[in-house]
Parts: structure tokens; sequence; C-alpha cells
């Protein structure tokens, strides 16, 4: 969460993404890149299976700003089981950076806000509370998932208009006191809650790229 962006900038660049644990890996190691959730996650699930752990590839369905939800597989998330199960996810961009517990009704706090997960009719549903508000970002099932079954969402959320992802070109790092994220031509660092904004030009963009996310990209 530190040091992987959230990232969607292979999109813009016509670069297609397909859900396959070996181009994730490859991604992230050899070529210093980051990426959305089914790439994110997908590779490390690779690295907690690699190391010991038994994790569980599940789907979950974003919640809108209207209330509905999206379809399912729209996000790849983690279930990581210790003494008891765990909600594991590096690919939700401005999200918990710890696991969260996955018990219903237990309030947990990280970095000054607060999280939660209930259960509704069989789904589990993960809410987050950073300004006095409870505001539910996805639900999800247990049900195991392969890889395979998001390709159809990792499609097409890089070449359908409906998906935000090829309306706006992200790049965003947690930080110890924040955020910062490269959002279109637009720089945003959070610091201690204080927010700052400032536009950037195409080599500024790159720089910031270069400088602070470790990110340079192919020509």
């Amino acid at each position: 969460m530190f040091t992987v962006p959230f990232e969607n900038l292979d999109i813009a660049l016509g670069r297609t993404i397909v859900c396959d644990e070996s181009r994730f890996l490859h991604k992230v190691i050899h070529e210093r890149r980051g990426g959305f959730c089914y790439e994110l996650n997908g590779a490390f699930a690779a690295l907690l299976r690699e190391i010991g752990f038994q994790v569980t590839l599940l789907s979950a369905r974003v919640s809108r700003s209207d209330g509905s939800e999206g379809p399912d597989f729209g996000h790849l998330a983690l279930r990581v089981d210790l003494a008891h199960p765990w909600l594991v996810d590096v690919g939700f961009g401005d999200s918990f950076v710890e696991p969260l517990d996955l018990k219903p009704g237990l309030e947990q706090e990280q970095s000054g806000r607060r999280y939660g997960i209930a259960v509704r009719d069989g789904r589990y549903y993960y809410a987050a509370n950073s300004d006095g508000a409870w505001k539910e970002q996805y639900s999800f099932t247990l049900q195991p998932r392969r890889l395979a079954d998001f390709a159809a969402m990792c499609h097409f959320h890089q070449t359908s208009p409906d998906s935000h992802f090829t309306c706006q070109r992200i790049c965003s790092l947690a930080t110890a006191d924040g955020r910062i994220s490269l959002s279109d031509d637009k720089l945003i660092e959070t610091r201690n809650g204080k927010r700052e904004e400032r536009l950037l030009n195409e080599a500024e963009s790159k720089a910031v790229l270069a400088e602070r996310f470790g990110i340079k990209l192919p020509t």
C-alpha cells in the first residue's frame, strides 16, 4: 500500500490487462509498476500463498453513489485465514491499509478512520467512516473464486465508456500521514487530514510519476 501504487495508466496507453498471475507479478516486480484491483490483489494473493498463507479470492460488488451496487466481479478482494478469517485488500485505492477482522459488527480503527463489516441476507458489507457517517464501499460473499472468473469485468473496466477507469487516469499511494495521488493532471496530497491540490503540465506529471511513484511509463 505504501510502495506499489494503485494505478490504471496502462488503460490510457492502450496496453491490455489480462487476468494472468504471471503477468501481474512481472508488471509489479520487473516493470516496477502498480495496477488496479485485479492486478494488485492477484499479485498479492500469489505472494501470500508463496509464504504459506491460505488465501481465497472474493468477488465484490462496488457501491455506487446512488446507493445501488455494481455487478459481481467488479472488484477482487481477498480472504486470508489464520485463527479466524481476515479481509485483505491492497487494490481499492484510498482504503484500509491493515487487514480487517472479518467479524460482523466489530468497529475497527486505523489512522483516524473507522471500518466495519456487516452481514445482510448472506452478503458481507464493508463500510468506512472518515467524516462521522458510515458509507458502504462494497459487498461480497465468501464463495471462493478463480482469477479467470474476473476476466470479463477486467475487460469491461479497461474498455467500456461506462467504466470510471476509462474516464480518468489515476496513480495513488498511501503515505505515513495520508496519501499522494496523481489524477489526470492534478497532484493531490493529503497530510494529517489537510488536502492540497495543484495542476501539472505533461512534463511535471512525468516527473512526479518517476520521483514520487517510481514509475517510468513505456514510450
